[in-house]
């Protein structure tokens, strides 16, 4: 083979240099992602944090700047609490983790090591000593959170966007460094006090935290609690075919269906066919719903899109609101308690979380709901039934006068029988 003149030997030597330096955009230990384009685009400030920044991809926000001096003191404070009060053992500590934090993240972080370690020890540090001071209710007056309880709400929110997530790991290689030896509660039954009632609520003082398994950031660990709490067989992975279609609450009504609040169970997930009675769980609709939801969504559509049980249930309800009937058929039920006041809302809130989110089929207990809703539906005689029973037997006065009348219509058509055959004869 003849050798290759200049122009060609320097563009090899430039293709082979640009090989080498390639790299995958994820690795393995990667956990920690940029929201997708076509899911951010939708909604983008369900996903940026509006109090502060943490983690390197928010971390020149102008709009977060404010905070940074919050975090410097809760940093420092964090130190001056810990047993050994040793700066440099928690500089060392992040040092060493430094290159295994930055393959935790999907993007390239345009930060140096010593910016990165800096950035990683600083909020790793305020979050814990946030963390501290909400369970053991330890505010002083300078603490702008407790002085502005907006702020505080915010904050918890922020600490669960999937953008602003540093690794678990790391939160716990600090707590344990910092306390070794004291008999404070775990770094996990800190991090549960602070998590989003309105998702998890009603498991968390019943839910065991050993189960809980290796937790990535505190997005992940909100998933997990919800999937642990679950009567979803999470070992099971098998996904039915894609259903595309289901009635909306109003028209499963109209067929016979009824609806009930799960009582059995606290968990949202727990969905639930009898017959042709669908129990639902409490779902309580406020202003941050959406957003926990948005990024919960989005971590399991880059992280768990094999097993991803959120977006069955979701998909579920996005069938069964179409709209503003049919979430007041859900409030009327009692499954629905709307904080965002108008129905409309709410319709809107569901429908807008499945867009651009995408499933692999339906878990198997949910395919089996989906069908069974569905055969129900399809059945014409249900239907029929179901007109009768809601024109004619909707209220207990309205049943009286429907079976009188029917007696009545049957005493008509009995005597005029016998006049007929008493002309006959």
């Amino acid at each position: 083979m003849a050798n290759p003149n200049p122009g060609e030997a320097a563009i090899i030597m430039k293709i082979k240099a640009k090989m080498e330096k390639a790299l995958p955009l994820v690795t393995d230990e990667c956990c920690i992602y940029r929201v997708p384009r076509e899911i951010r685009k939708l909604k983008e400030d369900a996903y940026t944090p509006k109090v502060v920044s943490i983690g390197p991809f928010h971390h020149r926000d102008p709009n977060l700047q404010k905070m940074e001096g919050q975090k410097t003191i809760y940093f420092k404070e964090f130190i001056e609490r810990t047993e050994t009060k040793n700066l440099e053992s928690f500089v060392s500590c992040v040092q060493e983790l430094e290159a295994k934090v930055r393959d935790c993240y999907s993007d390239d972080i345009k930060l140096s090591e010593e910016e990165h370690v800096m950035v990683i020890l600083v909020d790793c540090c305020f979050i814990l000593e946030f963390l501290l001071k909400s369970y053991f209710n330890q505010w002083s007056s300078h603490d702008v959170f407790f002085l502005s309880p907006w702020l505080s709400n915010c904050l918890e929110y922020d600490l669960l966007m999937l953008e602003n997530q540093v690794p678990f790991f790391v939160l716990e290689k600090l707590y344990n460094l910092a306390f070794p030896s004291t008999s404070n509660p775990s770094l996990l039954t800190l991090t549960y006090h602070i998590l989003p009632r309105g998702i998890i609520s009603g498991n968390r003082d019943g839910l065991s935290l050993t189960n809980v398994g290796r937790i990535a950031h505190f997005t992940d660990l909100t998933r997990k609690l919800l999937l642990l709490s679950s009567d979803l067989s999470i070992s099971e992975c098998s996904r039915e075919a894609q259903v595309t279609h289901l009635y909306t609450a109003t028209q499963l009504r109209e067929a016979g269906v009824k609806f009930e609040v799960n009582k059995a169970s606290n968990c949202l997930l727990d969905l639930q066919l009898s017959g042709h009675t669908l129990r639902i769980p409490f779902i309580r609709v406020e202003d941050s719903t959406e957003a926990v939801w948005r990024n919960l969504l989005a971590f399991e559509q880059c992280h768990w899109i094999d097993e991803s049980y959120l977006a069955d249930y979701i998909f579920i309800i996005d069938f069964l609101i179409d709209t503003d009937k049919d979430v007041d058929l859900l409030i009327e039920k009692g499954i629905i308690e709307n904080w965002l006041g108008d129905s409309n809302a709410v319709a809107t809130m569901f429908n807008g979380l499945a867009v651009n989110i995408l499933t692999l089929g339906f878990n198997e207990k949910y395919s089996c709901i989906l069908k069974g809703l569905n055969d129900f539906c399809e059945k014409p005689w249900n239907r029929k039934v179901a007109t009768l029973k809601r024109d004619y037997c909707n209220t207990p006065w309205r049943t009286v006068a429907s079976i009188a009348g029917i007696f009545l219509l049957i005493l008509t058509l009995v005597q005029t029988i016998f006049s007929i055959l008493q002309v006959v004869h």
